[in-house]
């Protein structure tokens, strides 16, 4: 299994543990542990799939919660870069 077909299973495993949830409140639960507890190059790995066009396999709901870990790591990004003098 190649490095971004494990990443993939590993948030489509997160997904699933919050299917249960309403849709929203899901990806904000996948969202929240995916930035808690993967490591950032993880994180850069998986929205790069995304940003390169592969979401096959993931699951729509992980798909929504990795632009929102994205639009967040890019936030941060720019408030760190923006903080240096």
């Amino acid at each position: 299994m190649s490095h971004d077909a494990k990443l993939a299973y590993m948030a489509n495993q997160i997904g699933k543990f919050f299917a249960h949830q309403p849709a929203d409140q899901a990806v904000d639960s996948i969202a929240d542990h995916l930035l808690k507890f993967w490591d950032p190059r993880m994180r850069r790995a998986i929205v790069a799939q995304l940003d390169h066009g592969d979401a096959a396999g993931l699951d729509a709901l992980v798909v929504k919660a990795v632009e929102k870990v994205r639009a967040h790591d890019r936030r941060a990004s720019t408030m760190v870069a923006g903080g240096r003098s």
